[in-house]
C-alpha cells in the first residue's frame, strides 16, 4: 500500500499551514516504511544503536502522545511503551511488528488532530513540568513537526541502508 503525502500549500493561514506542513512530515515517515517486511522495518541502523523504521514510528507515536494529549490536553495517561517515562523504551522494536507500532501511531495521531482542531486558537497554552514553563499550541506544533523533520531524516538513511530506496 503506498502513502498518499499531499504538498503543503504555498500560501495560508498560520494554522493552515502548520496543520499541512505536521501531516506532510507524517505522511513521509509513513512512506519511508511502505513496501517493507516487519523484519526490514526493525532492522537497526548499526550497533549499538537501536535505531530503525519501526522504532521511529513507535518514538513519534509517544511523541504524539505527549505533546497533543498529555501536555495541550492535560490527560493522565501513560507513554505507549513505558510506564515510567522512559521516551527511549519506544525505539527498541525488536519484537514489534508493523501492525502494532502503525495502530499506535495512527491512534495517537487521530486524537493529537483532535485536539488540535478543538483548541480555540493557537495561543491556548499547557504547563511543561519537565520546562518548567507553559507552551502554546503553536510551539508543540512547531515541535512536532521538528521531530518529524528530524526523524525523517534519519528515516531517509535507514530506508537506503535496507533496499537503496532514497528520497521522499
Amino acid at each position: 500500500m503506498a502513502t498518499e503525502r499531499i504538498s503543503p500549500p504555498s500560501t495560508g493561514g498560520e494554522r493552515e499551514m502548520l496543520r499541512a506542513y505536521l501531516d506532510f512530515h507524517r505522511a513521509t515517515l509513513a512512506m519511508k516504511c511502505d513496501g517493507l517486511s516487519d523484519d526490514d522495518l526493525r532492522r537497526r541502523s548499526m550497533p549499538p544503536s537501536a535505531l530503525s523504521l519501526l522504532g521511529l514510528v513507535r518514538h513519534m507515536a509517544e511523541v504524539e502522545r505527549a505533546w497533543f494529549r498529555r501536555t495541550i490536553s492535560g490527560e493522565d495517561v501513560p507513554l505507549v511503551w513505558s510506564a515510567d517515562g522512559d521516551f527511549q523504551v519506544a525505539y527498541d522494536a525488536s519484537a514489534s511488528t508493523r501492525a502494532e507500532a502503525f495502530g499506535a501511531w495512527q491512534a495517537e495521531v487521530e486524537h493529537s488532530r483532535r485536539i488540535e482542531a478543538a483548541a480555540d486558537s493557537l495561543d491556548v497554552t499547557a504547563y511543561v513540568p519537565r520546562w518548567g514553563e507553559h507552551v502554546s499550541l503553536r510551539l508543540v506544533m512547531l515541535h512536532v513537526i521538528h521531530e518529524y523533520a528530524r526523524h525523517n531524516g534519519h528515516a531517509d538513511f535507514l530506508r537506503e541502508g535496507i533496499d537503496g530506496v532514497v528520497g521522499a
